[in-house]
């Protein structure tokens, strides 16, 4: 049962009016059973002084595009009601026409544009109105004999109104009804969702809160698990397995839904999931459509249910099988464009937003790990639907045309049009070895600020995180991962590249920059400092772009290695041979990988830097006395040395390195590759020839 959240401690202390109605806004929008993610809309009718000090009767709406569990009282737009309680009167009003004249009524232009339902709650004669789209009352509008439970539940304080799109009529059929019904407590919205009010913030929110639970405890006494969604075909693999084989098909599903802009991929395996892809009925039922229209955009219209037998088919016949379906997904929904499309309509990208997979749970995709997260989210809630209407009756949608119109409406594709602008990394996956170090974090840093999602591995698990941390707070959540890696030892790196694929669903940037640097003269160098060179700066950048060179294949949709050498992959530095050759070996490996990567559309580059000291876990070592040792210097000379060696007479800083890597990593490097790029401020004896 939903549970109510309300503090009287808490509200007795706001402010009343736009405060009391923020709180309960946020208060319903944090329970997804109570409102869809973005979805859902609450007013507030209220009285405000004008800017001529005049008393005036303003409704508080819900903006346009903004989330009810976040939105805080700059999303609301305030509306006079002198000017739109006249348009009750109309017959009908077009949504271009509503829109204009809205933009007319608001107290304050720089508030947002309002809610496409704002009439919906200007048409209902109370002070606190509610529109939300709760499981329990979307599973009995989606029933095919809703009308006739929602009797059985609430007798005649219920006002059924059949499935219109949002708008004008729609808002009018709402509150006519209400008007010839006396004891109407609630509005039930056809395939849609709840209406309910009260005189006060409080009464209005508990309204809500009851008529939820009185449907929920009807629904909830006729749900027999043992034949939900059929029963059982299919059921889940244990965790580990069906982990290991989302890991091992999200970057052949990546590929496969990314053929005109990237995607990024999350997997959900909650029980409620596994529940549903392995019912009998569940092919069929997904298919019937979306469980309410704010879905649409983020779900589409169905998702794509893979055929696929858990206990006889293996890990590559599902690979070849989600091509297939992906492929075919796609197709029919050009074909579904094709049939509804107006003048001027622009398809969507025609993959899948949900693919279903028994035994194995849920994959999304979306533009960001965020936006994939909002399409399951939203899934959650149509398996909630499904089980609950299936529990009264069948299930049932809008039609196709319906859907259509809902999925291409311009009122909802504004929504959209309020997101940021994607930038050069957006969309796209980075997996920075070093992550916690000086080069490796202002790289992940630098990357982020253009969109992109980073994988931070080191093998100072602590320090990548705290990375990580910093960049979420700054960025929201998930925008980077740590994870620890030892680059030497085949097995870890594979882990990391399957943690990466589970959570982001592939990678496109690899930043191989792990490191360490030692000093001897030659004749001093032993065969330990020697193999632990090579066995860093080698074989270390070896496995990890040769994992991220199959990911990629795997892919198909190209990728992009940047290795960080160093100005001694040109130059025999004094005392550093160990050191040196192994950087000479990391440049050379780079440009065979570029050569072999060119017909799969994988990118190979280097940077080569000198002496960056800042942040660096190397300098901070025995290296930098070393190093001192073999100019003649003390070692805190070594940055005014290293200075004055240059033709430009400047230090090099983390950010510096950052600023090439984001280079070669952009589409601005598009038709490089196999190159080298110093950043060194200008040491000629590293010049390269």
């Amino acid at each position: 049962m939903v549970q109510s959240l309300w503090d009287s401690s808490k509200a007795s202390s706001l402010q009343g009016g736009l405060d009391e109605l923020v709180y309960r806004s946020n208060l319903i929008g944090t329970d997804r059973r109570v409102c869809n993610w973005g979805g859902g809309n609450t007013s507030s009718k209220t009285v405000v002084k004008d800017f001529r000090g005049r008393d005036v009767e303003v409704m508080f709406v819900k903006g346009s595009g903004s989330d009810l569990a976040t939105m805080k009282a700059g999303n609301f737009t305030g509306l006079r009601m002198e000017d739109i309680r006249p348009l009750f009167e109309r017959d009908e009003m077009s949504d271009e026409d509503m829109v204009a004249y809205l933009a007319n009524c608001m107290i304050d232009a720089k508030h947002p544009r309002a809610s496409i339902e704002t009439l919906l709650h200007a048409f209902l004669p109370f002070k606190h109105v509610d529109h939300t789209h709760p499981d329990a009352i979307i599973s009995l509008c989606c029933a095919d004999n809703g009308k006739e439970i929602a009797r059985e539940i609430y007798g005649d304080r219920f006002v059924w109104v059949p499935y219109v799109r949002p708008g004008f009529t729609l808002s009018k059929m709402i509150a006519q009804g209400v008007l010839d019904n006396p004891k109407a407590e609630l509005v039930l919205m056809e395939k849609h969702g709840l209406v309910t009010w009260g005189e006060t913030s409080e009464a209005s929110y508990a309204k809500t809160i009851e008529i939820i639970n009185e449907a929920e405890a009807y629904i909830e006494a006729r749900v027999n698990n043992e034949k939900l969604f059929g029963g059982e075909k299919h059921e889940a693999l244990p965790a580990e397995v069906r982990r290991s084989i989302a890991a091992a098909v999200m970057p052949t599903i990546r590929g496969a839904v990314s053929d005109t802009k990237k995607m990024i991929l999350t997997f959900d395996d909650e029980a409620d999931v596994l529940k549903f892809v392995g019912g009998h009925d569940s092919p069929k039922l997904s298919q019937v459509g979306a469980a309410c229209p704010d879905h649409l955009v983020h779900t589409k219209v169905v998702p794509l249910f893979v055929d696929w037998k858990p206990s006889e088919e293996d890990v590559e016949g599902l690979k070849a099988k989600l091509k297939e379906s992906i492929a075919a997904y796609k197709e029919a929904y050009k074909a579904y464009f094709e049939r509804n499309k107006h003048e001027g309509d622009v398809m969507f990208e025609a993959a899948p937003r949900v693919i279903l997979i028994p035994g194995i749970g849920m994959i999304n995709t979306g533009k960001s790990w965020s936006m994939s997260k909002v399409s399951g989210a939203l899934y959650h809630r149509a398996i909630a639907v499904m089980r609950g209407a299936t529990a009264l009756g069948q299930f049932v949608s809008l039609s196709e045309n319906e859907s259509y119109n809902v999925e291409y409406w311009p009122l909802e594709l504004y929504k959209l049009s309020l997101a940021p602008a994607e930038v050069e990394f957006s969309r796209k996956v980075a997996f920075i070895t070093g992550g916690a170090g000086g080069i490796g974090s202002e790289t992940a840093r630098r990357l982020v600020s253009e969109g992109a999602h980073v994988v931070l591995a080191d093998l100072n698990l602590e320090g990548a995180q705290k990375v990580a941390d910093e960049i979420n707070e700054a960025y929201g959540d998930n925008r980077a991962i740590a994870v620890k890696m030892d680059v030497t030892k085949e097995e870890e790196v594979a882990a990391a590249y399957k943690e990466t694929a589970l959570t982001y669903g592939g990678v496109d940037i690899i930043v191989n920059n792990a490191g360490l640097a030692t000093s001897s003269p030659f004749d001093e160098t032993s065969l330990k400092e020697w193999n632990l060179n090579i066995s860093v700066l080698g074989t270390g950048y070896f496995l990890v772009a040769r994992e991220a060179f199959k990911l990629m294949k795997e892919q198909a949709i190209g990728g992009n290695m940047v290795f960080i050498g160093s100005k001694n992959s040109v130059y025999a530095g004094k005392n550093a041979s160990a050191y040196s050759s192994a950087k000479a070996l990391e440049a050379h490996l780079a440009r065979c990988i570029a050569a072999e990567g060119g017909e799969f559309g994988i990118r190979v580059n280097t940077v080569l830097p000198d002496a960056i000291l800042q942040g660096s876990a190397i300098w901070n070592s025995s290296w930098r006395n070393e190093r001192a040792a073999a100019y003649g210097i003390e070692p805190d000379q070594l940055e005014e040395y290293y200075r004055k060696r240059t033709t430009l007479l400047v230090n090099i800083y983390p950010r510096d390195i950052a600023e090439g890597i984001a280079f070669f990593a952009s589409s601005k490097a598009d038709k490089t590759t196999g190159c080298m790029l110093t950043i060194d401020g200008g040491v000629p004896a590293a010049f390269t020839r």
